[in-house]
Formats: C-alpha cells, structure tokens, sequence
C-alpha cells in the first residue's frame, strides 16, 4: 500500500472531516470533476481536427446499487494515465484542472471548475472505500486506484472497454447513509447543486420491470439564454419551481455582464411576503453558482438587508471561492457584483412604480415596511438610494403618493408635512390635520409607527424639511396674527400657570392654528407624542416621554370659559384644565391615568 504524498495523514483527515461542512457536497464535487474531465476531452476536440468526437455523446452517468452498497459515477471524458492517478490522487491538493487550465491561460472557451484538488477526498465523508477505474483517452490501459481512507491507497491494472472514469463509492452503514442510494435523494441532490452542468447526468432507475436511463439536469440555466427567447411563463414557471411560490412574481430582473467581470443574474420580486419575512428566521440571500455549480444556497453578501425580499440567482466564474467551495472569499469582484444588482433591483422598482402603479402598490403593501427600515437602521446613510421608492397616503388625493409627487404638487410650500397615527381615519379626525385641510394644505398621514422615526433620519427631501403637523414648529400664521397671539398668551400668563399646575405637560397656551377642536396636544423637541407611545409599547423603553404642550383653540367658546372662571372660580378652573387635558389626550390615543376621576368630574359639569 501506497501512503498518499502529503506532510502528514493529518491532512487527510482535515479534508474528509473538517473542509467540508455538509457531507451531501461530495456529489456536487464528484460530478463537477466528472464535468472537468469531459470539458478537457471536448477542448482537445476542437483544438485538434484529428479527433473526432460528437459532443452530444458526453453524458455522466449515476449508478446506485442497494443490493451491493455501492454509489458509482461514471463519466466519458479524458481519463487518467496510471501516473496521472498517482498524481492526482495520491497527492492531496493536487489538481489536474488547475494544471489544464494554467497551461492553457491564453485560450478561451475553457470552463474547468476544479481547481483546488480537494473536491475528490469528501467522497470519504460518506464512503468506506473509493475505487476509481479509469483509462486515458488513446491509451490501451486501464488501471485501479482503491483506497480505503488515510492510511493509503493501491494501484493496479484494470480493464475499462472505453476512455474515461468510473468511480465507486461504497457507502457507509447506517441510515444517515442510506439516503445516498436512494433514486429520489439523489435526484433531489442532483437537482439541487449540479443541475446546469453542461453535459447530461443521466441515472440509472430500476424497478421491479426493467433498468431505464433518466436526464437528471436542465444543462443549460434559464439565465444564460438570451432574453428575447424565453418566454413570461417561463420565466414564472423557473421561479415557481425554484423557490416553491405559486404566485406569480411581480418582476423578474434578467441581466448579462461581460467585460473585465462576468456574471449572468436572474432575480425576482415577489408579490407577496413569505410567512417568514418578517420573522428573525428568515435568511436573505442569493443563490450564488460558479459555471453552473451551485456554491450557497443563500449568498447574504450580494444583497442589502432592505432589498432581502429578492429571490434569485447569480452565476459567475470571476468569484474568488476558499478550498472547498463552500464559502467565498471577501474581495472586490463580490463587491462590485452586490453593488451592480442594487443598482438593478432600485432601477426595476423605479420603473415598475413609473409604469405599473397597481403592482407597485402591491409590492409596497407586502415590503414597504422592509424599505422603511432601510433608511432607518442605517440611521438615514441610504436615504439617497430609497428615498424614491417611499410611498405615503396623501391627504388631498385619499390615495398613495410617493415622496417625489408630493413635493412636486406642493412646492409652494416651505416644508414637508406629514402627521402620525394609528390609522387612517384616526389621523384625518386629529384637530391639527383639519387645520390644515381648512388651509389647502397636503399632509402625508402615517399609521405606521415606523415612518415618523424614517421622517426624523431623513431631515429634509430636496432640501425641504419634513415637519410633523401636531409638533410646535408649525407656524402658518401672519406676522399679524402671531402678534395678537403673543399678546393674549402674555395677558393670560398667570391663567395658563394654573392650568399647568397638575397636568404632566411643559407647557399650556393659547393657538389659531385649531378650526373647531376646543383643544389639541402638540410636542417640542425631537421626541413627538407619536413616538412616545410607540417607545411606551417596547420593552426596555426607560420610560422616554414627549414633551407635552396643550394647546387652547383661542377662537373657541372655551377660552373665554377659562378665563371666566380664572376670575371667578379657580378650584373650577382646575378641573376644567384636567377634563380639558384628558381629551386631548383621548384625540392622540394617548391612555387616561385617572379615567375615574375624569369621569366624575364630566359629569359633576353636565348637572351643573
């Protein structure tokens, strides 16, 4: 027995228990070898009219035996002469493809997936003993090579009535093995990690009635046709299959880069959120396939988190993969590639916002909320990139706008104005909102507790400030009317001192901007009422409150109640502050802490 050529049998070892993390890959590497050695056959074919060989004769061929215990992998490639079995698989990291390929560097149209030489010993993972019989193409030889794992191998002659290899793995006992010889595992595994390599993977299925050969593979991936030849359904039938949703997408994303980085990408917007989405168990993530061998399942670096809702795959030679192909290297091409499909998948949803509003709309109801994490997460750094795609409920349309439409059709105004809620109906009936519609003035409404904090990180679009309507900051009164206010909120100091007094507010005053309402609350400082209950309502919140101020409608029959009874009856006057307060409270959702006494002290009014 021979030792295999390596520093130590440690080595060994590593690459059978620790390399590879998913005993499964080994099919995937076997098959990509199997698919290197036909790639060499074919390229010396064409480099070499002396040989003739029909391409549409390649074929892989997938042989379990049950009976015997035995997985074998059968390819018509180029093969290997006694000498290249010893260098190749008696030297760990030794690869054939890698040499093939450096020595033809300058050439073209060579597609060898191995390279790191590796790929061959996870076979060990779920094998007790390996045998490859193998014969050189124009050699009359056949020989076998057997090992049984890290203590060595042998080599000895064999017979093989054509070229190319046959490899026979005897499967280990146990059930978690079992599964290897099982035609629907293997289909599945087949399918799964080596579906679009290039030639066919044919298997062996018996039955009870007779032996057939089956086409396991697609060979060629939808995503390297050409566009104009695939049709709507097909591309709907890839994505069904692929990703097991049975609603049709919204878009699909089918693009081609060639140049100094080469990539094929085929992605797609569902219509709908996964029962997962917005759960900390979903994985985002691209499958990523390197010559149409599938690498990872789910490729999170080649998406932003706010774009996870993605579905799709990419394929690339260019990628830089560690030794056993499983996990890519961190490097530029990676990069250049994430930043290429971000680019994309903004542009599509721009387009599909421009022309198909219906589908936008749909796809805002199902990921807006993923789109407004976005900019809020990363603490308002992608606002360029997403601001665009935001869509908001318009108060003079009654219908969803984006942020562009409304500043366009408003830009009149100074500042942006939005208000929050917990819905639609709630927000139109605030006192702040009316004011506003009395004075033809849009506001964006929000019932969801998310978009006040976006509107906060933004600051400003097109380099107008976003401004909520119940803030303090909303000043729309003339330089007249700002001074009458001034004047009655100086001469009511010591009235509007008393109300206070008792009532969790910073501030009591008179205000124009109310229409109807006796009474409104508004907030100072960068923490609103809004805000306050959605903090209110997480866990470790310390208790952050808003600064409260409690607004007085000056035209109202109320405010010269209050300043009748500040003449007359200030016990009075207090109670009427907290029945006041209570209902402004009750307007912005906010809860009552003492409903009995508010209840008590309503009616003690009504009987009076």
């Amino acid at each position: 027995m021979k030792e295999f050529k390596a520093e130590s049998k440690r080595l060994m070892e590593l690459m059978i228990n620790s390399i590879y993390t998913n005993k499964e890959i080994f099919l995937r590497e076997i098959i990509s070898n199997a698919s290197d050695a036909i790639d060499k056959l074919h390229y010396k074919s064409l480099t070499d009219k002396k040989i003739k060989i029909n391409k549409d004769d390649f074929a892989i061929i997938i042989k379990p035996d049950k009976e015997k215990g035995t997985l074998t992998i059968s390819d018509n490639g180029i093969g290997m002469t006694r000498e290249e079995l010893e260098n190749n698989l008696g030297t760990i990291a030794k690869s054939g493809s890698f040499d093939f390929k450096k020595e033809n560097k300058k050439k073209e149209n060579i597609d060898i997936i191995g390279q790191f030489g590796v790929g061959f010993y996870s076979a060990f993972m779920v094998a007790s003993k390996v045998e490859v019989i193998s014969k050189a193409f124009k050699t009359d030889e056949a020989n076998l090579w057997v090992s049984e794992g890290i203590e060595g191998y042998n080599i000895k002659k064999a017979s093989r009535d054509n070229y190319g290899t046959d490899i026979i793995l005897t499967i280990k006992d146990g059930e978690e093995y079992d599964r290897y010889l099982d035609d629907y595992e293997l289909k599945s595994l087949i399918k799964k990690y080596s579906d679009y390599i290039t030639y066919p993977i044919k298997m062996e299925i018996k039955d009870d009635k007779e032996t057939k050969m089956e086409t396991i593979n697609s060979l060629v991936p939808l995503w390297r046709r050409n566009k104009k030849d695939i049709s709507e359904e097909e591309y709907n039938t890839f994505y069904s299959d692929k990703f097991f949703d049975y609603e049709k997408p919204l878009r699909h994303i089918h693009t081609k880069t060639e140049g100094t980085l080469e990539y094929n990408a085929l992605m797609y917007i569902p219509s709908h959120a996964s029962y997962d989405y917005y759960s900390k168990d979903y994985e985002k993530g691209l499958q990523l396939y390197s010559n149409g061998v599938l690498i990872m399942e789910k490729c999170a670096d080649l998406i932003p988190d706010y774009f996870s809702f993605v579905k799709g795959v990419v394929d690339s030679a260019d990628l830089s993969l560690n030794i056993s192909r499983e996990m890519l290297q961190q490097n530029r091409v990676l990069k250049t590639i994430a930043t290429n499909i971000e680019k994309h998948i903004k542009n599509e949803l721009i387009t599909m916002q421009e022309e198909k509003r219906e589908d936008y709309l749909k796809f805002w109801e199902a990921f807006g909320l993923q789109i407004k994490a976005g900019i809020y997460n990363s603490y308002g750094m992608n606002k360029d990139t997403l601001a665009d795609l935001l869509m908001f409920h318009s108060l003079k349309e009654d219908k969803m706008v984006t942020l562009k439409e409304y500043a366009e059709k408003n830009q009149a105004e100074k500042d942006l104005y939005y208000a929050c809620g917990s819905s639609l109906a709630q927000i139109k009936a605030l006192p702040q909102v009316e004011a506003m519609e009395a004075q033809d003035k849009d506001v964006l409404l929000c019932p969801n507790y998310l978009d006040e904090f976006v509107f906060k990180v933004m600051g400003k679009y097109e380099d107008k400030e976003f401004k909520n309507v119940c803030s303090d900051k909303i000043d729309l009164d003339s330089e007249e009317e700002k001074e009458e206010l001034k004047t009655l909120n100086d001469k009511s100091k010591d009235l509007l001192t008393l109300m206070k007094d008792g009532l969790d507010v910073k501030e009591v005053k008179f205000t124009n901007r109310l229409k109807n309402h006796p009474v409104c609350l508004s907030s100072e400082g960068e923490i609103s009422v809004e805000m306050e209950k959605t903090m209110q309502a997480m866990p470790m919140n310390e208790n952050i409150t808003a600064q409260k101020i409690l607004e007085i409608n000056s035209h109202h029959p109320i405010a010269k109640k209050l300043q009748d009874l500040y003449k007359k009856d200030k016990e009075e006057l207090k109670k009427y502050s907290k029945v006041l307060y209570a209902q402004a409270r009750l307007i912005e959702g906010l809860p009552i802490d003492n409903p009995t006494e508010i209840t008590n002290l309503i009616c003690d009014m009504l009987v009076k």
